[in-house]
């Protein structure tokens, strides 16, 4: 049978089966990047997922297999927006509509560059012997600069923060979160090597790639015994006052009498529980960030810390100086405030907003705000007979703050903390998972407590012993052990993150390097076969 073909197409060349269908592999490789990031998400808190961050980079790790440095860029940052658009939408509930997604956008894609120039890196080091080690290293690497610039870096969805339990968390004793990440990312980039050799049934190069996968837990697991809960020097009982607050998201910062109100009525509750012998009486109190607004002294305060006879940590928003202080106050019965930590690590564009003049077109509220001074001092105090850290809020992600309360003597990690501006959502629970690795880092129980939830005591080892919900006013009471120990992660220091960022630097410029080499080599090649 004849076949008739149209005018239009005579002449024109048949396009290759092959040329059709390129950009298949393309768009599956974008989508699995951005699927893999989803996953990674999904290893976060509140969900008790922590195995998935090794699976999500398996996935990553396998759509980066044979690309270049452009695809490596455009790949990790794919991953990055999976992990960060999810990870973040509490910055909507704090913002709320009428701001927009473009402030929760903008971040998500910052943070998840980082990852991208990570991967992009990564994609000369793989060439190297030991590529999976020196990727990972360069993904993990990333989180240095990223908790640094710009505006004081943004820690959040650092790859430990996922790991608050699980077969890693103990690594943190002795690397702190650097290593924790590390372990992870190894044990899924290398899991990614292996998956292609055992389809291709390559037994002998099998080795490293699978000792890479396995060690890292088997390291993991070998510390467990290590992890050391007893009390050294006695223990503390302490109680949280968990007064509550609106859920108006920005709205709240005019509802400073409220939350204050709320919380003096707490401490209430909390005192009558204790004269009815229904709680234990406490050797400490502690109040949550901001609790109340004071100009150093409040009157108001002063009986609520009297009614239970016992000191306490109180959080305010301190307007005794040129500017406010986001400030932890001893507070003493009988005596009133004494010892103070002020906040050092302020949240940009909530606490104070640099490039006001830009941060006004995306942000309408920002004229009607006044920047936080930030604090100059380590957090560290003496308050009930033992030394205490507090870390306030945000700066629990931040590995210097509880690290240097630790060195300085701190043997209790308290973490206040307003958390009510965000909704129902899981930041609440991404900070408990932060103040949980903290606790194994450090060998430290930590209290927390919180606005309007979620509070939680903390044992050393990282679990919970008791926690509260979010948006109920509430109370915990429980023991505590102290402890001086330090770990070997305490007595490294931040030369651990430091020489992790130096080898992860050298091998990629070794990868370069190598990569230009091999350039070279091939047009010579080229030449010399043209000129024969």
């Amino acid at each position: 049978m004849a076949v008739t073909v149209p005018d239009s197409e005579l002449g024109k060349p048949e396009k290759p089966q092959r040329a059709r269908r390129a950009w298949r592999p393309w768009l599956l490789r974008l989508v699995a990047a951005a699927a893999s990031g989803f996953v990674f998400y999904l290893s976060f808190a509140p969900r008790s997922l922590w195995w998935l961050a090794p699976i999500a980079f398996a996935g990553l790790g396998l759509v980066l297999r044979g690309r270049r440095v452009w695809g490596g860029l455009g790949y990790g940052f794919t991953f990055g927006l999976g992990l960060y658009i999810p990870l973040l939408t509490w910055l909507q509930d704090f913002l709320g509509p009428e701001v927009g997604v473009t402030p929760w956008i903008a971040l998500s894609a910052a943070l998840a560059l980082y990852i991208g120039i990570g991967t992009a890196l990564g994609t000369f080091a793989a060439r190297l012997p030991g590529g999976p080690v020196w990727m990972a290293m360069l993904v993990i690497a990333t989180e240095t600069p990223r908790a640094w610039w710009p505006f004081g870096g943004f820690p959040w969805g650092r790859v430990a923060f996922s790991q608050p339990e699980g077969a890693f968390v103990p690594l943190a004793s002795v690397g702190g979160a650097p290593l924790v990440g590390f372990a992870v990312v190894l044990t899924g980039f290398c899991l990614a090597t292996v998956i292609p050799r055992l389809r291709r049934r390559a037994w002998r190069p099998l080795v490293l790639p699978a000792a890479g996968v396995i060690l890292p837990v088997v390291a993991g697991l070998a510390l467990w015994p290590t992890i050391d809960t007893a009390a050294q020097n006695g223990s503390l009982t302490v109680a949280t006052v968990q007064g509550n607050a609106p859920d108006i998201g920005l709205e709240l910062e005019n509802e400073s009498a409220t939350v204050e109100a709320n919380h003096l009525a707490q401490n209430q509750r909390l005192a009558q529980e204790i004269a009815a012998g229904q709680v234990p009486k406490p050797d400490l109190v502690v109040w949550p960030e901001t609790a109340v607004t004071t100009v150093g002294e409040d009157p108001a305060v002063d009986e609520a810390v009297d009614s239970i006879g016992v000191p306490a940590l109180v959080g305010t928003l301190d307007h005794s100086g040129t500017q406010p202080r986001n400030t932890v106050y001893v507070w003493n019965p009988g005596t009133g405030p004494a010892e103070s930590y002020s906040k050092r690590q302020l949240v940009p564009f909530g606490e104070y907003v640099p490039a006001r003049s830009i941060a006004s077109l995306v942000t309408p509220f920002v004229d009607q705000t006044k920047d936080i001074q930030a604090g100059t001092t380590p957090s560290v105090m003496n308050v009930a007979g033992t030394r205490v850290t507090a870390p306030i809020c945000y700066e629990i992600a931040y590995d210097y703050i509880a690290r240097e309360g630790v060195d300085d003597g701190a043997q209790l990690i308290v973490l206040p903390t307003n958390n009510a501006w965000y909704g129902h959502s899981e930041m609440s629970y991404q900070q408990l998972a932060m103040a949980r690795l903290r606790a194994v880092e450090h060998s430290r129980a930590v209290v927390v407590s919180a606005t309007s939830g979620v509070s939680a005591i903390v044992q050393p080892d990282g679990t919970i012993t008791a926690s509260t919900s979010e948006f109920t006013a509430a109370s915990l009471v429980g023991r505590v052990p102290l402890r001086q120990a330090t770990t070997l992660s305490d007595r490294l220091g931040a030369w651990t993150e430091y020489t992790l960022v130096g080898v992860a630097l050298a091998t990629a410029v070794a990868g370069m390097v190598q990569s230009a080499r091999t350039r070279r080599a091939r047009a010579k090649d080229t030449r010399a076969t043209v000129a024969e």
